[in-house]
């Protein structure tokens, strides 16, 4: 008789485990709905911008921050509730159409600038910075911006927060025939439309908000 008790505890842990399991799924479900993965696919175009420096992609937790000049210098953004809740309220404002989310976009990068500036010393920095401006440790050059601005785009897109567009693939420009000096951008992707926008924040300066406008008048530019 003493081992039908026994059996009773058993049946009884093995239930809890099994409900501990459950809610342990349906966490995670939820994660991965809100949240992007390491294991999302990307264009050639995107992963090019990480495999070229020998950084990972961004997940739903942090990114990496590219500085100094193609790289040379990075940091972590671990992104907090705070960030999370700051983000989403930009976003938020951008729901009622395509050029509302464009405009909320350039106020996330600006956000963005804003978060890191102080961390990094970026607060110091200056519109279209390049090897010139003899001051690299506090800049950006046009491919740590494509780098960064493309990794928040991915993140909000991740977390859901993107209704009108995509992230689309970085674009290049340069044409030395004409005198046009090179430049690369990070490319947003209207759904409706399959129009792409540029988000270029390369050309402002600290906190100002980044170019956005379509590809092909972009392109034209210097």
């Amino acid at each position: 008789m003493t081992g039908f008790p026994q059996r009773q505890h058993d049946r009884a842990a093995a239930r809890r485990l099994s409900r501990l399991l459950a809610a342990s799924a349906m966490l995670l479900i939820t994660e991965v709905v809100d949240y992007p993965s390491e294991a999302a696919e990307l264009s050639p175009g995107i992963s090019q911008l990480y495999t070229s420096v020998s950084i990972y992609p961004p997940t739903a937790e942090s990114m990496t921050v590219c500085y100094g000049f193609v790289c040379r210098r990075r940091e972590t953004l671990d992104f907090k509730s705070a960030d999370r809740a700051a983000l989403r309220r930009i976003l938020a404002a951008g729901r009622s159409s395509a050029a509302a989310e464009r405009l909320a976009i350039q106020k996330a990068v600006v956000w963005f600038d804003r978060r890191m500036g102080s961390i990094i010393g970026t607060d110091k920095r200056v519109a279209r910075a390049d090897f010139r401006a003899g001051d690299d440790k506090h800049n950006f050059d046009c491919w740590d911006t494509t780098r960064n601005v493309t990794s928040l785009l991915l993140v909000l897109q991740g977390w859901g927060l993107l209704k009108f567009h995509t992230v689309g693939s970085p674009h290049y420009r340069g044409n030395t025939l004409v005198l046009q000096t090179p430049h690369n951008t990070a490319v947003l992707l209207e759904r409706a439309t399959r129009v792409e926008w540029v988000v270029d924040m390369w050309t402002r300066g600290f906190a100002q908000l980044p170019d956005v406008m379509p590809v092909d008048q972009w392109i034209k530019q210097d």
